[in-house]
């Protein structure tokens, strides 16, 4: 569904990614894990066309999108939560899901996309006349993936969808993860609640100052003693740009 070759990316003139590979399959949910500032974001923002990669190419369903605009990869199937609470503030939670549908003319089909997220996550259905200020933290992320799937995306990429929850909510908010991928939607997770990531994917990438270290299927890494040394040893120095 999604191959990354080779890509090399950064801002200004610093490479931040250094030759970063990876496949995600059709259905299946991975994750990229980390020390903080080891590049985790740029990769997702490279993909979507946030960041345009130096090297290398991004394929989605044999189709190579490298560079192409974030908004011609949102129509090509691939949508981005970034990092933190991104709801418009002073918008209504219906709103501010209706902005997340806003590549579908057909108002029929918005109706039907609304009643998904309001069937996967029923307090916004509660809460559709509040304005997006008013939710707790938790409701705010679960708005926020909500309005992503709007786009009926064949891929999904989460950008630290724990941060900032306390350990129930983002129990929650991974459950319903779970269930967005079991539904058939191909799901990428970059975190630093390694142990959240490892849980609930099939197969993890471990990277360090931008550069893949391992890979392999999510249980094997989660027990792999280089995972320990690497968040153990300290030799990992934050950038100011992930």
């Amino acid at each position: 569904m999604l191959g990354v070759d080779d890509i090399t990316a950064g801002y200004g003139e610093v490479d931040v990614v250094h030759d970063f590979s990876m496949r995600l399959d059709d259905g299946e949910i991975a994750c990229v894990v980390g020390p903080n500032g080891s590049g985790k974001s740029t990769i997702l923002k490279s993909i979507v066309g946030i960041v345009k990669p130096r090297r290398g190419r991004v394929v989605l369903d044999g189709y190579d999108i490298t560079g192409l605009e974030p908004h011609e990869t949102l129509r090509k199937g691939i949508c981005l939560l970034p990092q933190g609470r991104t709801a418009f503030p002073m918008l209504t939670v219906i709103e501010n899901l209706q902005m997340g549908a806003y590549i579908v003319k057909d108002s029929g089909e918005v109706g039907q996309r609304l009643q998904r997220a309001y069937d996967l996550f029923p307090v916004l259905a509660e809460r559709r006349n509040d304005t997006a200020n008013k939710l707790s933290g938790g409701e705010m992320a679960m708005l926020c993936i909500a309005r992503a799937l709007m786009s009926n995306p064949k891929v999904i990429l989460l950008d630290e969808p724990s941060l900032g929850l306390a350990p129930k909510v983002t129990d929650h908010v991974y459950e319903k993860i779970s269930e967005i991928n079991e539904k058939g939607a191909s799901v990428l997770i970059v975190e630093q609640n390694v142990r959240k990531a490892l849980k609930t994917t099939d197969y993890a990438y471990v990277i360090s100052l931008g550069r893949k270290k391992f890979e392999g299927k999510s249980e094997a890494v989660a027990n792999d003693d280089r995972l320990r040394e690497l968040y153990l040893g300290g030799g990992e120095h934050e950038s100011k740009k992930q």
